[in-house]
């Protein structure tokens, strides 16, 4: 296994390093002291685990999970290193996503590790991506209230986009793509972000990287592997994940 030390803090990133290095089981592949730099980062070594620090400035570790999930890369199991009291950390138990609490000893250490080294040996991504999506929402719970137009910023003003005018919502990196009935817009938001102000009678996320309109939908095609393939009124094809097919169960039929 190939891990990536995200903290903002080096004596917390050189202790992690010390600690992997004399377990000598997983290779230390670069380090990263910003949120910024950690996505940069996991996209060039594309690791298999990520030591995330959470309190970072910029972009915080929920942050950066909450990118990683709405982006194309592969997701990595990550072990999360945090001060959180223990009330807080009850989520990364109930989504069985291990933590360490600053200040950790080696037992604890060795604990999470092998902890994350079963989970790579038996890994589901699909079970990941659940997990990772269950403990991005208890910390960025969704409104209450659905919203009926999305403010686009615009060559020096903005408009007011009715949610009903949009085809499908796409991931573009930091961005997300807007596709409606006359034109694309470009949002800086992230896609889970999105997801939570839009109405679930209305909207299907469909992979990580995707969001329809369930209005818009005219077909759907099974592929293998639990895939399917959506195509919209506008005659637009989708790939709806296997990670995501039990949103789509309501429509499969019996």
């Amino acid at each position: 296994m190939r891990c990536l030390i995200i903290d903002d803090e080096s004596l917390a990133r050189s202790r992690l390093r010390s600690l992997i290095e004399a377990d000598g089981r997983v290779t230390v592949a670069d380090e990263a002291s910003d949120g910024a730099s950690a996505l940069e980062k996991i996209a060039e070594h594309k690791p298999d685990l990520v030591f995330l620090d959470i309190q970072m400035p910029e972009l915080t570790g929920i942050e950066v999970a909450t990118r990683l999930q709405d982006s194309d890369l592969p997701l990595p199991i990550i072990i999360f290193v945090t001060a959180y009291d223990e009330f807080a950390l009850k989520a990364f138990d109930l989504h069985a996503i291990d933590y360490l609490l600053k200040p950790f000893d080696r037992s604890r250490f060795v604990t999470a590790l092998e902890k994350a080294i079963g989970a790579h040996q038996s890994r589901d991504s699909a079970d990941l991506q659940k997990q990772l999506a269950s403990l991005i929402s208890t910390y960025n719970p969704a409104p209450p209230v659905s919203v009926d137009r999305l403010p686009i910023k615009s060559e020096g003003k903005i408009l007011l986009l009715p949610v009903d005018a949009i085809n499908y919502i796409s991931a573009a990196n930091n961005y997300v793509e807007i596709h409606a009935e006359n034109a694309t817009h470009l949002m800086r938001e992230t896609l889970s972000a999105l997801e939570a102000q839009l109405d679930p009678k209305k909207f299907l996320r469909i992979s990580r990287s995707s969001i329809v309109s369930i209005n818009r939908i005219r077909e759907i095609h099974p592929l293998f592997h639990g895939e399917h393939t959506l195509v919209l009124s506008t005659g637009t094809k989708l790939t709806a994940s296997r990670s995501y097919r039990d949103a789509l169960k309501p429509f499969l039929g019996k």
